[in-house]
């Protein structure tokens, strides 16, 4: 790979961040395929371990999964490209529409007003789609599809406290911390126990 691997990281996440509208989650879809279909830097279970560390923490999702991409690759060096390649071209497109476009030309422009309006309904699509790749991937079966939707619903409900993410965050790592003291611990005795019969 040599040193063509920053140039690798940064172009890439230079066309995430500067090519995908709608931000978040509607990224995921192309971060997926350039990160996990593409280039095989890391694998499809490793990608949605790294997209519940992303939305965990404080900062922008596409910029944390670039840094954590970019530090498994190449440590340092390798998450100031990717987290660069993110961040530069929205920032200067930003910067443009804030010297040349205020929100009065915006809503009285006709012609970029139906171009926003076009957008919505493929941002929509861009965020459903990784949804269902990853409810798939982590194994969300109709048994359990349940949980996600409750939880949607309590944080779409507004109300105090239910509707704060914060909270699910820490409830889901403190479910999945207890599953793992019953399931994990159970089946790794069971391994062990199983390899000393065998010996």
């Amino acid at each position: 790979m040599g040193n063509n691997i920053y140039w690798q990281l940064f172009s890439s996440f230079f066309k995430i961040g500067g090519f995908t509208f709608g931000g978040g989650w509607a990224m995921i879809s192309l971060i997926e395929k350039e990160v996990v279909d593409r280039h095989h830097w890391i694998d499809r279970e490793e990608f949605l371990n790294q997209l519940a560390i992303a939305q965990s923490l404080p900062g922008i999702l596409a910029v944390n999964i670039s840094v954590a991409v970019g530090d498994k690759l190449r440590g340092m060096r390798g998450s100031i490209c990717a987290a660069t390649g993110t961040i530069i071209l929205p920032f200067l497109i930003i910067l443009a529409i804030a010297i040349f476009l205020t929100p009065d030309i915006i809503k009285n422009n006709e012609v970029i007003s139906a171009i926003f309006k076009g957008i919505r309904p493929a941002v929509t699509a861009l965020i459903i789609a990784p949804v269902l790749t990853s409810a798939k991937s982590a194994g969300i079966t109709w048994k359990t599809v349940w949980i996600p939707v409750v939880v949607a619903l309590l944080i779409w409900s507004k109300l105090p406290w239910i509707s704060n993410p914060i909270l699910y965050i820490l409830l889901g790592g403190l479910a999945g911390y207890f599953w793992y003291c019953r399931h994990g611990i159970t089946k790794n005795n069971r391994s062990r126990k199983e390899e000393a019969g065998k010996a």
